[in-house]
């Protein structure tokens, strides 16, 4: 009786998310994550232009790093079949770490399965019940989750307002150790953080800072180094969380930069860490590949600025409300409000214009704040653009959106 009580429960919350339009669909994909990829509806395979991948460097389905993941799959095998401290670290992930540390300016790295089980594994790890933790209300879903593991008092700010912030601070003084989190670039939004603001702050009243910099790492700033380059604070962040899994070719696996004492303290403490297998050796062989191109070349990292600039000011030309009018980031919230009109453009514009975007709704994103998110890649080149382009003016005129 119980089993058919809990899966009528299970049912009933199914059919109410699909009547709202908060039901999450999934398409097969058939190819490589790229521009163009090959989906799998409804018994048949279509084409269609890839505009919701977080491939922002386009290198998911690069030739060079795919020989470079083969080659490491002929020396190291599929992967370690143990934690780090028994016997699952490699040379290779050694390398990585100290590669990725100089990389971004930090004394030391540690990596994890993905940002999801860092984030799940610093809180808990660094701060106990005398500390306190200032978190952004739109921050991560991940870092939520870890903060929530942490036996530190809890404080939360609205993520553009530093009154708030300041004065959650003020609140903390009685705390041992006072951390300020953030997103450096929230996701659902391209909206980058105040961190220069953040910094004075935490500066002002004796706080760490930790940011998340995962929609940041490898695009965002001159040379790739994320939001901490593009605001300036480089050298004054304590802590930055950040994944493998986006711009560093997307195969996974997320990392915790940091002082050297930091980081020896997560490899003995950190749970994710001791008790689940790290990175694979492909990701650590390809990971080390890519700091080095993007070290020696900007290209990629211009194009997909380039890209960003264009599609926003022709999106602005055909009326369409975008989050943030002179937002930088590749990230394109197109705001619709309503979940079952985000639901039905996305269907449209996958089923009739081979434009492959996605609605997100509640409780992704606030209530009334649905949203066609649109995420733009190096991979893409001009004509990807206006045929996207011309795609939401055909779907948005339809559906009286413009």
């Amino acid at each position: 009786m119980i089993k058919e009580t809990f899966l009528a429960t299970i049912q009933a919350e199914i059919d109410d998310l699909k009547k709202n339009g908060l039901y999450k669909n999934e398409y097969e994909i058939v190819t490589s994550q790229s521009a163009d990829i090959e989906i799998f509806h409804q018994g048949l395979k279509k084409h269609v232009i890839n505009f919701c991948a977080n491939n922002y460097l386009g290198l998911a389905n690069n030739k060079n790093l795919v020989e470079v993941a083969k080659k490491s799959l002929d020396e190291y095998g599929l992967g370690t079949a143990s934690v780090r401290f028994i016997c699952g670290t490699l040379d290779l992930h050694k390398e990585f770490e100290k590669k990725l540390a100089e990389f971004l300016g930090f004394e030391d790295v540690i990596t994890f399965s993905s940002c999801f089980a860092a984030n799940g594994a610093v809180f808990a790890a660094l701060f106990d019940a005398e500390d306190a933790i200032i978190s952004a209300d739109l921050n991560h879903a991940s870092l939520i989750d870890g903060i929530r593991l942490s036996k530190a008092e809890r404080f939360f700010y609205k993520f553009d307002d530093l009154s708030d912030l300041e004065k959650k601070l003020q609140e903390a003084q009685k705390n041992k150790t006072r951390v300020v989190v953030t997103d450096g670039v929230f996701s659902m939004d391209g909206d980058i953080a105040k961190l220069k603001e953040i910094c004075d702050l935490a500066e002002k009243y004796d706080a760490l800072v930790l940011v998340d910099d995962c929609h940041a790492t490898g695009l965002i700033g001159e040379n790739g180094r994320g939001t901490l380059e593009h605001c300036g604070v480089e050298g004054r962040v304590d802590i930055l969380t950040s994944t493998i899994g986006k711009a560093l070719g997307g195969s996974g696996g997320g990392f915790i930069a940091s002082k050297k004492e930091v980081i020896e303290k997560l490899r003995n403490k950190a749970r994710p860490y001791l008790f689940s297998n790290n990175i694979l050796p492909m990701v650590a062989a390809t990971g080390i590949e890519i700091l080095d191109m993007i070290s020696k070349s900007k290209t990629l990292i211009k194009k997909l600025a380039d890209n960003t600039i264009y599609f926003r000011e022709k999106m602005l030309e055909a009326g369409f409300n975008l989050r943030d009018k002179n937002a930088i980031h590749p990230v394109v919230p197109v705001m619709l409000g309503d979940a079952i009109l985000a639901s039905k453009f996305a269907k449209m514009m996958i089923e009739e214009e081979s434009i492959y975007v996605v609605a997100f709704s509640f409780p992704v994103v606030p209530k009334n704040e649905a949203r066609i998110r649109v995420q733009i890649s190096a991979a893409h080149d001009r004509e990807h653009l206006d045929k996207a382009i011309a795609a939401f003016i055909k779907v948005g005129k339809k559906l009286g959106v413009i």
